[in-house]
């Protein structure tokens, strides 16, 4: 048995492994027990979490055109010790966080493969133990391109995952590596990066309007950290790695079909592409592809089935010349010829126009248009009860704001079958809620929960950057008070084959960002970037390299800022009329009970009472939602009477509820009672209380007594003798009061 590990966990008898220390906790990789049937098996253990990652390779399915690499990742709750929720206590489908891991994991590693390489992958992360501190995500990124490097399958690794944090001390801001739960609270960025020894392929962020200079130093520092994993998962290679098997076949054409596809059509391919509309470019591309496969490539359907396999074999690689073609041609144009599908230049975006208000009976609204993209928004403002609840691995919490992205068929002039979101629909949806978070009011400020939708009807590149940019429009028009104007821009990269040359391009439309190395989306206010999002196809991306993109992508963000405040300047003074009216009051925890009511009969009663909802906290707050001031109004008063701490001198206008021979109890809030006196009814003597009042009478009376019991005593003489003093001082010159 070898040595536990500091949680008192014992590695596996028999594994290999490698530890080394990341950010003051030990991370091992481990293999050679667990999973022996898999092509390769990693279980990675950081603190006292613990993720197993799996890979499986499979001969190509027959007439596949695309690399199937499938990555899955699922978070146990058996893992954090806990029974998953429902009725069935089994885990279901996958959860958002697990669909966004999955996305993490599969984008830096899938450009790593062979060109033309079609042998089925897959890869399996499971969470085993989750210590509720270092989070899994990141961890299963790392362990998948261990099992990689350690299986026979050509992936041209390995990768490296890593999260940083911005956490301010009294030192200044420092960087923190793969920073804990509770330190991300305290963070103002939160940036994932994986990397290989050739620079950057992924990066994803979510900040607070953080300087480009910091974001860059950010990517630094965790480059340094990622070049230690590297070390690690060379050396576990090292020790039980596989021998590397290429492919039986890759689906690449012969050079022979290449130069005839080219020979045939590269002169007509070149005029197609410098088409403008985005319509008449692709049908005169599939044309051009019919003509060339009818023409050059037909099937042989008349002779042997021999020759039929191999004109077959020929389509479908002339196929794959012509795709390849297409991506040449743009690539020379853009970099050689400086010429953008669409007649644009280098740094010029697309024409943008947009309104608000679009919508009658939404509470936020807004149409954004950049070129042929387009996105529809609109904003839902609720209470409490409204906020979505996340339950996971980490103890059960809710989000006050949600940002839904749909992508239907329409929006690219397809009929397909209709599915719920995907797996791109959920990750575009994501990078466009964290850009917006950061431009939000906390709670305190604007105690709303904020839904907005964004259903993309037009796509044409970068619509999840159009849903920032309608998103921020809808929220401006909702009335919601946010800090500054966000938008967002793609920023891509084209190169020729031996990238001696590169051009930079803004505002990617959709075929820029099919045959280009890289859609770098950032989205951020004139103060700094609060989202990206980077997809690489190309090998990495430098520093120097990411700069450059950060001050184009910064250039065109200022200047749609200064476009969308045309359409709207700033948030409306009010919210929509359709929206709840909302107020937040505190009371004393000790009154909750109070408020409640036996079985929750007293908090029904102000609700039926005054048309509204009522949300209470365990720390006291008290939320109140209703369609009009006075209905809130009504309920608050009556709240606060409820919940006063009751003090001497106080005077309150209370009702007679029982009357004794020697006085009268009066409420002075539902639930509290106080008695009067028959002594204290009055200023003078009094025969009986029937004299003074009635059931059901509202009388004014003053504290004058708290016993150590809590029994009220109350007096209205007092308040009578108030009031005549208060006659007698406010007399006019040469009167006396009450004469």
């Amino acid at each position: 048995m070898s040595d536990p590990s500091p949680f008192g966990v014992a590695t596996l008898p028999g594994s290999i492994t490698v530890s080394r220390e990341i950010g003051g906790r030990t991370l091992t990789l481990e293999t050679g027990v667990v999973g022996k049937l898999a092509g390769a098996t990693v279980m990675a253990t950081y603190g006292g979490t613990t993720v197993l990652a799996a890979v499986v390779r499979a001969n190509p399915r027959e007439g596949l055109d695309f690399f199937p690499l499938t990555v899955d990742y699922r978070e146990k709750t058996s893992a954090a010790g806990k029974f998953p929720g429902g009725f069935k206590k089994r885990e279901g489908p996958p959860s958002e966080k697990e669909i966004l891991t999955m996305r993490m994991i599969d984008r830096p590693i899938r450009p790593l493969f062979p060109d033309g390489f079609v042998d089925e992958v897959l890869i399996q992360c499971f969470v085993m133990s989750h210590d509720g501190e270092n989070d899994s995500d990141v961890l299963a990124g790392t362990a998948s391109s261990a099992a990689l490097a350690l299986s026979n399958i050509p992936f041209e690794g390995p990768t490296a995952t890593v999260r940083v944090a911005r956490i301010h001390t009294d030192a200044g801001p420092q960087f923190v590596i793969n920073p804990t739960v509770s330190q991300l609270d305290y963070s103002d960025l939160d940036l994932v990066l994986a990397g290989h020894k050739d620079g950057v392929n992924m990066i994803e962020v979510g900040a607070a309007e953080l300087p480009e200079s910091a974001v860059l130093g950010a990517i630094e520092f965790g480059m340094d950290q990622i070049r230690v994993l590297l070390g690690m998962i060379e050396e576990l290679a090292g020790k039980a790695g596989q021998a590397k098997v290429p492919a039986a076949e890759l689906l690449l054409p012969t050079a022979e079909i290449t130069a005839k596809v080219a020979s045939v059509c590269e002169a007509e391919m070149v005029k197609a592409r410098k088409i403008m509309g985005k319509k008449e470019r692709n049908d005169a591309v599939d044309a051009l592809r019919k003509t060339v496969l009818d023409t050059h490539f037909a099937l042989k359907t008349g002779g042997t089935y021999g020759e039929y396999a191999a004109s077959l074999k020929a389509r479908s690689m002339a196929k794959e010349a012509f795709k390849r073609l297409e991506e040449k041609v743009t690539r020379h144009l853009i970099v050689a010829e400086g010429h953008r599908a669409d007649g644009r230049g280098p740094t010029q975006i697309r024409p943008i126009t947009g309104a608000v208000g679009v919508f009658q009976r939404t509470h936020g609204s807004s149409l954004f248009q950049r070129g042929e993209t387009q996105s529809l928004c609109s904003v839902t403002l609720g209470t409490s009860k409204d906020e979505q609840i996340i339950d996971g691995l980490l103890p059960e919490y809710t989000k006050k704001f949600t940002l839904h992205y749909n992508f239907p068929p329409i929006s690219t002039g397809e009929a397909k079958r209709i599915t719920g979101p995907g797996r791109r629909e959920i990750g575009h949806g994501s990078l466009a809620e964290r850009s917006l978070l950061a431009i939000l009011p906390g709670p305190d400020e604007f105690p709303y929960t904020i839904r907005v939708v964004s259903d993309i009807t037009e796509s044409n590149g970068s619509s999840s950057m159009a849903s920032v940019c309608g998103g921020c429009l809808a929220l401006m028009d909702a009335g919601v008070p946010i800090k500054n104007t966000c938008a967002g821009i793609s920023v891509g990269r084209f190169s020729t084959e031996d990238n001696s040359r590169e051009v930079f391009v803004t505002d990617i439309i959709g075929e820029e960002d099919f045959f280009g190395d890289m859609d770098f989306k950032v989205s951020g206010t004139r103060e700094g970037i609060t989202g990206i999002q980077l997809d690489l196809k190309a090998r990495g991306l430098t520093l120097s390299q990411i700069e450059r993109t950060f001050e184009q992508a910064k250039k065109g963000r200022l200047e749609i800022i200064d476009t969308m405040e045309r359409i709207i300047a700033a948030p409306r003074a009010e919210i929509s009329p359709l929206a709840p009216r909302l107020i937040s009051l505190s009371i004393d925890p000790d009154k909750i009970g109070k408020l409640i009511g036996p079985g929750g009969k007293m908090i029904r009663a102000i609700q039926e009472r005054h048309q509204v909802t009522i949300d209470v906290e365990d720390d006291g707050t008290v939320q109140l939602a209703g369609m009009n001031a006075e209905s809130i109004a009504g309920a608050r008063a009556e709240i606060e009477a409820l919940c006063e701490e009751i003090k001497v001198g106080t005077v309150y206008t209370g009702k007679v509820v029982s009357m004794k021979d020697f006085g009268a109890f009066v409420e002075l809030a539902p639930g509290t009672d106080g008695m009067c006196h028959i002594s204290e009814l009055a200023d003078g003597f009094v025969k009986s209380v029937g004299e003074v009042v009635k059931m059901g009478d509202m009388i004014k009376v003053k504290v004058i007594n708290i016993d150590d019991q809590g029994r009220i005593k109350l007096s209205r003489k007092a308040v009578i003798l108030d009031e005549k003093k208060g006659q007698q001082g406010s007399a006019p010159e040469g009167q006396t009061a009450g004469r």
